[in-house]
């Protein structure tokens, strides 16, 4: 009787952590592989080809370090600057409503102008710069690939004439189309059929269970952490965590991040069961490279948002449609959300999942975080 009570959770967590039958006929999500390969390219430096609408451009990251005349030479056309609207305005610029735009400082394009145009050098060293045109649809999908490499939202491009897939082979570059860079943000927001699960004690929730979720883009996996055994039949008591290395794994003072983890875990072991969603967003969707260029912004006055937009980025990347799809893979549609967050509740709902009550999740600041949390509190809406 003994064995059989103790084996009812396994069972049940079996259940709803099988794998759903792998339709073949539909494989990846069209483009994916071409955009993960390019993007491993611009992360290690390397221009890749980006085509599409009868144009091609060859197309480097900013941060990449190159020399802008020796890029112009392999293609003869003059190169230009794309930075977002957000990196626009904080030039100084006014963007309109295009979504990129072409920059340029007056004395030209180098490799310290382009460094002091596009990342968190201080105001004061900053060329003057002027817009030269909008970005076309060809010249987003060259500043998207940047911001989905983890990079600084930011391209150096120059026009290829002639036949673009010739011109790759002949140098050894890899090239994409705007039509996958334009699908592959959607691969990101979903989900592979496969799941590993295993069981992991917790300090504190010594009966929990792991399970990772790889996002359909390739990235790092989400991770569903299964506390106790919650009844799928009634609202359990969840958290979606978006991973901070700095605050959950070494105790970073700049935020709330690691007493909200670790908080959770043993709200939902007090509580008899539940759920929470480590989902791989750091930095609010910007990578930690980017996190710490913000963070660097911030200890000359930038409050959080003032610091991502500064660099060229959304106050808040991240997204919510993984953290829904896991629910709903578990079973999941009805929730008791710990969160201050009002984002997450709207986002949640969006997606099928009902917040039947919302619980704050809040902590005492500690010396450093006050303003940290004041922005939270002033600008973004968190209800503490």
């Amino acid at each position: 009787m003994v064995a059989a009570q103790a084996a009812e959770p396994e069972h049940r967590l079996n259940r709803m952590t099988q794998n759903t039958a792998h339709d073949l006929s539909t494989g990846p999500h069209p483009g994916v592989n071409a955009v993960n390969r390019v993007i491993g390219e611009l992360r290690r430096g390397m221009p890749i080809v980006l085509q599409g609408g009868g144009r091609a451009l060859l197309v480097a990251a900013a941060e990449s370090g190159h020399d802008p005349a020796t890029l112009g030479q392999l293609t003869g056309n003059p190169i230009s600057c794309l930075v977002t609207d957000q990196r626009a305005i904080a030039l100084g610029l006014d963007p309109i409503s295009a979504r990129t735009v072409s920059v340029v400082p007056a004395a030209g394009l180098t490799i310290a102008s382009i460094a002091a145009m596009t990342g968190d050098t201080p105001e004061s060293t900053r060329p003057v710069v002027t817009i030269t045109a909008p970005g076309q649809p060809l010249q987003e999908a060259a500043v998207d690939l940047t911001k989905f490499s983890r990079l600084l939202p930011a391209a150096l491009t120059t026009p290829i004439a002639g036949d673009a897939l010739d011109f790759a082979k002949q140098h050894d570059f890899l090239s994409v189309s705007s039509g996958d860079v334009a699908g592959y943000s959607y691969a990101a927001t979903e989900l592979t059929p496969s799941e590993i699960s295993a069981r992991v004690p917790l300090q504190g929730a010594e009966d929990a269970r792991f399970v990772a979720f790889r996002p359909a883009d390739g990235g790092k996996e989400h991770i569903a952490i299964i506390i106790g055994d919650p009844d799928p039949s009634e609202p359990v008591l969840a958290r979606l965590h978006s991973e901070c290395f700095t605050g959950d794994l070494l105790g970073s003072l700049r935020c709330d991040c690691g007493d909200q983890l670790r908080g959770a875990v043993e709200a939902i072991a007090q509580d008899g069961g539940g759920l929470l969603l480590y989902l791989a967003q750091e930095g609010r969707g910007i990578g930690l490279a980017n996190k710490l260029r913000a963070y660097r912004l911030q200890d000359t006055g930038f409050d959080t948002i003032d610091a991502n937009e500064e660099l060229g980025f959304g106050a808040d990347e991240r997204v919510y449609a993984p953290a829904a799809g896991i629910l709903h893979r578990l079973g999941f549609s009805r929730i008791r959300l710990m969160t201050n967050n009002p984002i997450k509740l709207s986002a949640l709902a969006e997606h099928g999942i009902e917040v039947v009550d919302r619980i704050t999740h809040a902590f005492p600041s500690n010396g450093h975080n006050e303003h940290y949390l004041e922005t939270k509190a002033t600008r973004s809406g968190h209800m503490f």
